[in-house]
């Protein structure tokens, strides 16, 4: 299962989700490792990449994650 979304503190958001607090997909689904992100100086840009990646196929998304991290490694441990 992926989780897709927007912070602005990316490590306080990770262990939020890794705590269940603040989403209840993330906590339904046990989502606990980060795989992959991007970086944003404007959040709009970063609000409008979260709604393209969201409308995505679910095959797109595994193949972007894999072009930076093939292994699938929880990118907060490396």
């Amino acid at each position: 299962m992926l989780y897709i979304g927007v912070t602005s503190n990316l490590l306080k958001r990770v262990n939020e989700h890794a705590e269940g607090i603040g989403s209840k997909f993330t906590n339904k689904y046990n989502i606990k490792y980060l795989v992959y992100f991007e970086k944003f100086s404007d959040i709009n840009q970063a609000i409008a990449r979260e709604k393209q990646l969201k409308n995505w196929h679910k095959e797109w998304k595994w193949k972007l994650i894999k072009e930076t991290n093939l292994k699938l490694k929880d990118l907060l441990i490396d």
